[in-house]
């Protein structure tokens, strides 16, 4: 993980399980020109947590997905996992700032500060933590400037 992220302590799966909307993030080619993309975790059998992200690639007018499996790489209770959509491959996927009270938004890094994102339970966020984000990531040396502000239709498309 990049050397000036640190994961959250005190995680918890069963809050962070569910879906999550992708607010904003740093460009990369596996998610390159997608909007209204989403991350739902579930269990899995063998205790580790599976990963379908879903996107809308307007250039192919096509919905776009991907499926994964992460596990903790150190204790549960800490938020750092690592994540793998390629075969054996895994990249980091640390949470290093989560909203505690009700797990309503994470601030996540991948291996370096090339990966950033923005997740939310909704589409949007407050201003504050949209400000939050950007001077946390910021100070851990993410070019917020690069950041992309992920569409997201008003009414959710159910297909």
């Amino acid at each position: 993980m990049p050397e000036m992220v640190k994961p959250v302590s005190g995680f918890e799966l069963n809050n962070y399980l569910g879906k999550w909307y992708e607010v904003a993030r740093l460009d990369h080619s596996f998610e390159r020109g997608l909007s209204q993309v989403t991350a739902e975790y579930s269990l899995r059998q063998d205790g580790g947590v599976a990963v379908i992200n879903r996107g809308y690639s307007e250039a192919e007018q096509k919905w776009k997905e991907a499926e994964g499996k992460a596990y903790f790489v150190n204790d549960v209770t800490e938020g750092y996992l690592k994540v793998s959509f390629f075969g054996p491959f895994y990249g980091s996927y640390v949470v290093f700032e989560l909203d505690k009270d009700n797990y309503s938004y994470a601030f996540v890094s991948g291996p370096d500060t090339d990966y950033l994102w923005l997740l939310s339970r909704t589409p949007s966020v407050a201003p504050e933590v949209m400000d939050k984000f950007i001077q946390m990531s910021k100070q851990r040396g993410f070019d917020t400037n690069q950041l992309i502000y992920v569409q997201h239709p008003k009414v959710e498309d159910k297909s």
